[in-house]
């Protein structure tokens, strides 16, 4: 037994059998290897998305401390515009009230109205009668003076 141990076929297909089991084990450190580079460089380009967000969430602060501001401002004009709206709203029911007033005036003014132009249709009258009385002085020499 201690022969064949010690033979040299055993011990040849030994080492081959351990030189088969580091090749394989150094394939495997290889492909480990590989996944660790990978993961660096993973990790690398991880860290410059890092970067770029953190950039893009300071901007992001200041647009959204902007737009509180902003915000802040309409607010102001908003509650200054529904002031107006309401002394706008107060002088269009004043408004509404003279409206209403001259529309109880109406009927009033449309009788002066009719007055008035009674008194211009006769003032007409009139005045076409001093016309042809002017134009047309044979009729006033002849005892027709001022037909009206």
């Amino acid at each position: 037994m201690y022969r064949r141990v010690n033979s040299g076929r055993f011990i040849g297909l030994t080492t081959f059998g351990i030189v088969v089991v580091m090749a394989v084990f150094t394939w495997v450190m290889y492909g480990m290897a590989q996944q660790v580079f990978t993961m660096t460089d993973i990790m690398m380009d991880l860290s410059d998305s890092f970067k770029s967000m953190i950039e893009i969430q300071e901007k992001m602060a200041g647009d959204m401390h902007s737009m509180s501001v902003d915000i802040t401002s309409m607010r102001a004009d908003i509650t200054a515009m529904s002031g107006g709206v309401t002394t706008m709203s107060g002088d269009i029911t004043a408004l509404n009230q003279n409206v209403g007033s001259m529309t109880g005036s109406m009927g009033g003014m449309t009788e002066a109205v009719r007055s008035i132009a009674v008194n211009l249709n006769r003032m007409t009258y009139d005045v076409g009668q001093a016309t042809y009385a002017l134009s047309n002085p044979m009729s006033y020499m002849w005892g027709n003076s001022f037909p009206f």
